[in-house]
This record gives C-alpha cells, sequence and structure tokens, in this order.
C-alpha cells in the first residue's frame, strides 16, 4: 500500500527504533533497569527507544505536538495535530527475554485517530492503517475474523499485576467470559492485542485503565480492519478513560453483553 507522508515517516521512525530495541533485547540481562512504579519498569531501550521516535517525527513535523508515555505532553504550535506513542509496549515481556513487545506510533487529529503504526520488531511484523484506507501487516490487507460463534473464538484481556485494585473486577469478567469461548489470551501488549484483532487471529479484546499511548494506534487498526470498537463502559471516551472492547461485527453484541453482564 501507498501510503500517505505522514504515514512514510511513522514508519520509518518505528523501523529506527525497532533496530534499537532489538540491539537491546539481545543483550536484555545487561540493561540497566529503574524502578518506576509498582510491577511497571522503564529501561534504558525504552528511553533510547521514545528519543528516536521523536527526533523523527518532529524532525519531520516540528509543528505537531507529543504525548507519550516516558516524555510526557508537549503541545504543539498546530494545536490540531499530536504525536501519541509508547515506545515499547510490553515492558515487562521484554525485560524477561519474551519475544512479545511494540512500538506504538499514532497520529491525532482534531481529536480523533487518523493514522497508526504498531511495530512488533522481534518478529518483523509491520501493522499500519490510515483512516479511510484499510489496515496492514507488512504487504498484507488485514481483516477482522469472520467467526461468528463465541464458542469458536478467541479473545484477549490484560490482568492487572501486583498492587492494582482492580484485579477482582477482572477476575470476576474473565469468569463470564471463560465459559462461553475457545480462550482467553493474556501476552501483555495492548498495542499487540488490538493488532491481532484487526489481523483476525483473535475475535475479540477486552481492557480497562490503559492510556491513551497504549490504545491510540490499535484503534485506527481496529476500525480499518472492519472491526467494532467502543470504550468498555457506554458513553465514555475510549482514549481518554482508557478502556476499550473490539471485536468483528458478528460476536460484538453478544460479547460486549458477556463482559458488561
Amino acid at each position: 500500500m501507498q501510503g500517505s507522508a505522514n504515514l512514510n515517516v511513522m514508519i520509518k521512525a518505528a523501523r529506527r527504533a525497532g533496530r534499537s530495541l532489538t540491539k537491546d533485547f539481545r543483550e536484555v540481562e545487561n540493561l540497566q533497569v529503574s524502578r518506576k512504579g509498582a510491577g511497571d519498569f522503564v529501561s534504558k531501550a525504552d528511553l533510547a527507544a521514545e528519543k528516536i521516535i521523536k527526533e523523527d517525527l518532529m524532525e519531520a513535523r516540528p509543528t505537531y505536538g507529543w504525548l507519550a508515555e516516558e516524555g510526557g505532553a508537549e503541545e504543539g504550535s498546530d494545536p490540531t495535530r499530536r504525536w501519541i506513542v509508547d515506545p515499547l509496549d510490553g515492558t515487562t515481556n521484554f525485560l524477561h527475554g519474551l519475544p512479545h513487545w511494540a512500538i506504538s506510533i499514532a497520529l491525532e487529529h482534531k481529536g480523533q485517530i487518523v493514522a497508526g503504526v504498531i511495530f512488533d520488531a522481534a518478529k518483523d511484523e509491520m501493522y499500519f492503517a490510515e483512516k479511510g484506507k484499510g489496515a496492514w501487516m507488512n504487504d498484507q490487507r488485514l481483516r477482522v475474523s469472520s467467526r461468528h460463534s463465541m464458542i469458536e473464538s478467541v479473545f484477549a484481556t490484560g490482568i492487572p499485576f501486583g498492587g492494582r485494585s482492580d484485579l477482582p473486577e477482572t477476575i470476576k469478567e474473565i469468569a463470564k467470559v471463560a465459559p462461553a469461548v475457545a480462550g482467553i489470551r493474556r501476552w501483555g501488549s495492548a498495542a499487540l492485542d488490538m493488532a491481532y484483532v484487526a489481523a483476525g487471529r483473535y475475535e475479540g479484546y477486552w481492557e480497562r485503565r490503559l492510556n491513551a499511548w497504549d490504545l491510540a494506534a490499535g484503534v485506527v487498526l481496529v476500525r480499518e480492519a472492519g472491526g467494532f470498537i467502543e470504550p468498555l463502559t457506554p458513553g465514555r471516551d475510549i482514549l481518554g478513560d482508557g478502556e476499550v472492547i473490539c471485536s468483528n461485527e458478528a460476536i460484538f453484541s453478544t460479547f460486549a453483553k458477556a463482559v458488561r453482564a
């Protein structure tokens, strides 16, 4: 697919950061890691990747705003556009040598996500989408799963780590969904969970208490792949409130009813 100039900049930045992260991933035992919070770590690799991405994006579009996990928010001279970046989604996986982590870059225009890139550097899978132009993984067009039956479907969610108060609520939701489905996965990367829904690898995904940078790129990927996506609590905002539920059209109503019951 021939992408826009903005999308090409995003893909280039993701690939450059991916090379840096892949190099550090091979030496994960030697990384200098500092504690950022309960169950939440930041590494030199994470910070280096964000620096690379910011350099590339802001050099190409210096008027855009910026929101990222490590660097926080910066207002741009163009108030209608901003980059939303997670330089390393799946940090815990990365630090444990598990090859399931990704770079997530989104472009927001007037409050809407208009382009997104999720790069799984360990597997060399580049997911990308632009509003109105479809979703892709490398050179393959993506479509959500066509399964119609919950019992044949696999879903993903997150399980809160130690110290988080929403663990009991999540366990209750899993208990409601699990008896009706083929399986539930918890792989530790919200960005890749949404990319996998877009690719039809999962039928659906739900999670709460996330950040805008965890979700932004995945929102446009799922929509452009033909998926349904809503805030987990009706009437709330996906990015603003950090909660999401998504699946294909055929099972969305049944799936959402089970989770929200």
